[in-house]
């Protein structure tokens, strides 16, 4: 099950002390802050560890979300913000538009900004799995799961937190919902594609195949039409990506859906839907290369020399020559002169978001320690003003060596 999935850039960020000199007057207080700065610091790191893997990440990211709570949250759970959430300015930059970061003095901003790298780091993840040359059972439902909680992570960020920001998104940036929807989607259908290798790979009933090929594609073609409004300059490389994976899989449907056909003895029509596979899979062909000289955001890489691209090619290929080989011998059927409508609806192996919820309040959170910062003992020139026009430095991350069959990287 080699596959190959686009991925954007992490988000950076400026580093952030929690140094609240004066307004921290208690031990407890100093230490959620000392804490805040180290566990925020590890997270970061993690992002672009290789040795790093779910369990680790899950720990990382609910010690520092636990913490972050109580810069959010009332303590008594009432709907009262805390009175810390707009004591420290956060800075991120765009997975898209470079590094010019944009600015926001609110714990919210920093949650969702972070949340949304974890989402990030879920498909990262899952990507270098899935780009194995042996990947195992379990480690294909590894790939699955983290695409699907990626997509719990986007879809609870959209839905529940970044409605609660002061300052608007910005138009095109990541947090705005025609991205947001885009990550979410984009999800739903890599984790189909592993469904779908599963199913070829245990020799499910070709209809069910050519089902969830053609709902795959959907995905796709709807998560390039959701960014389409955005700028070109920013988006054309993962728009690209999100085509050339529509025809693919509108490729693979339509030659399942030949399979069924052949089946029920209608080869006539089973040669054209061959025929429109062999269309999608230049269309994809095609696609595949502009993608590889198409500048912008994500990984560098020649996707038609992938294996996953290869074998389709070959399945195409050798299925139309059975089909016009059967057809030349037994049944002497007319071939239409239009592609049959696809009309095929997935019963079983759809994708829905894991659901996602943040970690409850640390327990080092109470009423003491929230009263043992005095927001009167703040500096009344506040240094920590936004300045958006400052840059930050980007992650360095990782780059992955192609497997040998790949012929590609993986981000």
């Amino acid at each position: 099950m080699t596959h190959w999935f686009h991925r954007n850039p992490l988000k950076a960020t400026a580093p952030v002390t929690f140094n609240f000199y004066g307004v921290a007057t208690s031990p407890a207080a100093t230490k959620i802050c000392n804490d805040l700065r180290s566990s925020r610091a590890r997270l970061l790191e993690l992002f672009t560890d290789l040795s790093c893997n779910p369990e680790i990440m899950k720990n990382a990211t609910d010690l520092y979300f636990s913490l972050l709570e109580g810069f959010i949250v009332s303590l008594d759970g009432s709907s009262q913000d805390s009175k810390l959430r707009y004591i420290q300015n956060f800075k991120w930059t765009d997975t898209l538009q470079g590094q010019v970061p944009s600015a926001q003095q609110d714990a919210v901003f920093e949650l969702i900004s972070m949340g949304f790298n974890v989402a990030l780091w879920y498909t990262k993840y899952s990507s270098r799995l899935a780009g194995k040359e042996d990947i195992t059972e379990d480690e294909a439902k590894d790939v699955h799961r983290s695409l699907k909680i990626a997509a719990g992570i986007f879809k609870h960020l959209k839905e529940s937190y970044i409605p609660k920001l002061i300052t608007p998104v910005e138009k095109g940036r990541d947090l705005e919902v025609r991205l947001m929807d885009s990550y979410i989607i984009q999800c739903q259908a890599e984790a189909q594609e592993v469904t779908i290798a599963r199913a070829i790979e245990l020799k499910h009933n070709p209809g069910l195949i050519a089902a969830l090929a053609y709902e795959t594609a959907n995905f796709y073609q709807k998560a390039d039409q959701t960014i389409s409004s955005l700028d070109p300059a920013y988006t054309i490389k993962w728009r690209k990506y999100l085509q050339l994976k529509t025809c693919f899989y509108m490729a693979y449907s339509y030659c399942y859906h030949g399979q069924t056909l052949l089946a029920s003895d209608k080869c006539g029509e089973a040669i054209r839907s061959l025929q429109e596979s062999e269309k999608f899979f230049a269309k994809a062909e095609a696609l595949c290369k502009e993608y590889g000289e198409t500048k912008g955001p994500g990984t560098t890489v020649k996707p038609s020399g992938h294996l996953f691209f290869r074998k389709l090619g070959t399945l195409v290929k050798n299925t139309l020559e059975k089909c016009q080989r059967e057809n030349g011998f037994i049944y002497f059927q007319k071939v239409p002169p239009e592609a049959p409508q696809l009309e095929l609806k997935a019963n079983y192996g759809l994708v829905e978001p894991i659901t996602f919820e943040f970690p409850a309040l640390h327990a080092h959170w109470t009423p003491e320690t929230l009263a043992a910062f005095d927001l009167t003992k703040r500096p009344k020139d506040d240094s920590a003003k936004p300045k958006p026009e400052e840059e930050v430095k980007p992650l360095k991350e990782p780059d992955i060596k192609p497997q040998k069959d790949s012929g590609c990287q993986i981000s």
